[in-house]
């Protein structure tokens, strides 16, 4: 039998609610298709800076938040769509072999350290018809799907399981937990009975199988455990709800998931609209429309669509702000929120110069800090420095992620 108590006597870890202590948490949100640089980054650098059109509705928030300019992956993140994967890493699928924890992302980092002190270490969410770049990547290099309907998220969330599908929960669990063991044990065997390279497969291999017997494991103890109770009600049919209507929902889940610490590490990946564009006054392709050739009516289109994503961050974040934590600070105060794309300019394909805004957390803000790169000496500021910041706020004690050389110069906590 396994109970939570014991999962975090184990850990050392507890949760917020029984230690009374106010985690720091950690979302990320990413687009696939960026942002138009020209009306994303400000001109002005500093504090005096004027926001730009797609970034206005954010002014509330000015002091709440930092524009990150000129950070991204170098070499490794080139690769046009195929390379927005490695937003939160820093490293392509392809190219992970050579570093120690594959191309895990920053996200998955920060769910080890969290552990089983909530329910779910961390909640994959995905808002968009062509979901497939992935935003969250666990250390053996595999892809974790994001759940991508709102009913679905809010079941796992609150609503309690009827209990006969208790108990075959609970079933379900010894049976995978008991194959996977079989595995391990065949695994073994097999692992004498061939060459180095096979070998190095069944390693990575059976990483995965690690990584997924934890997540059950987690699951099952956690399965005797009431879920939070909330004062939401989640439209009936809000899985067809255009993306419009559907992606402030996930912000309000999101929020919750926080508040309830039923989570503290989020990832939400929006990628297309819909076929109908989403409810939006459209006459082309989202995907067409980023590939604008610097067309005015193009621009003008895709403008449209990113103002709808600038204005549901800064609704999400004024959720945030407006609840209180035990001490003292706001839920914003509290969750470092990333706000970005693993792509750069989607009219040229390319992943350089990657559109970041980072609010809350505690960090200062009410800046725009450009990082300037040396092109002939081919040297710059990773984005993977702000990912080490970013962990080091969540409590881990970590100087180096993936591709860093160091911490971001410029953001300091508060």
């Amino acid at each position: 039998m396994m109970s939570l108590p014991f999962l975090e006597a184990m850990t050392g870890k507890a949760s917020a609610a029984e230690t009374g202590e106010t985690p720091v948490r950690m979302v990320c949100v990413g687009n696939n298709f960026g942002y138009v640089p020209d009306l994303f980054f400000p001109t002005e650098t500093g504090t005096d800076y004027v926001l730009p059109g797609q970034l206005e509705v954010l002014e509330r928030h000015r002091e709440e938040f930092s524009i990150l300019s000129q950070l991204d992956h170098g070499q490794e993140g080139v690769g046009g769509h195929g390379g927005v994967h490695a937003f939160l890493s820093g490293i392509l699928s392809k190219n992970s072999k050579g570093f120690a924890e594959a191309n895990i992302t920053v996200d998955q980092k920060a769910a080890e350290h969290v552990g089983t002190a909530t329910r779910y270490s961390s909640m994959q969410m995905g808002c968009g018809t062509s979901i497939g770049n992935r935003l969250s990547w666990t250390a053996s290099g595999a892809a974790i799907p994001p759940v991508e309907d709102p009913s679905t998220l809010f079941s796992l969330l609150f609503q309690e399981p009827e209990a006969k599908n208790l108990g075959l929960l609970k079933e379900a669990h010894i049976r995978q937990k008991s194959i996977l063991d079989l595995v391990k044990t065949d695994a073994d065997r097999l692992k004498r009975q061939i060459g180095k390279t096979d070998q190095e497969k069944l390693d990575q291999y059976f990483t995965s199988v690690r990584d997924l017997e934890k997540r059950l494991t987690q699951s099952q103890a956690w399965l005797e455990k009431p879920k939070p109770k909330v004062d939401y009600e989640l439209p009936a049919e809000a899985d067809d709800f255009d993306f419009v209507e559907r992606l402030p929902l996930y912000y309000d889940l999101i929020a919750l998931a926080l508040q309830t610490d039923s989570t503290r590490v989020i990832t939400l990946e929006v990628s297309g609209i819909g076929n109908n564009s989403g409810g939006l006054p459209l006459t082309k392709g989202y995907h067409q429309l980023t590939h604008h050739g610097r067309v005015a009516s193009y621009i003008e289109e895709l403008s449209i669509i990113e103002k709808v994503h600038t204005a549901a961050f800064a609704d999400f974040l004024d959720t945030l702000r407006s609840v209180e934590e035990p001490n003292g600070k706001s839920l914003l105060d509290n969750t470092m929120t990333l706000f970005g794309s693993g792509m750069g300019n989607a009219s040229s394909h390319s992943n350089k110069d990657l559109p970041l805004i980072l609010a809350g957390g505690g960090f200062k803000h009410g800046q725009h800090i450009r990082f300037e790169k040396d092109k002939s000496r081919g040297t710059q500021t990773m984005a993977c420095n702000l990912y080490v910041s970013m962990l080091q706020r969540f409590g881990m004690e970590i100087d180096q992620f993936n591709t860093s050389t160091g911490t971001l110069t410029g953001l300091e906590v508060a």
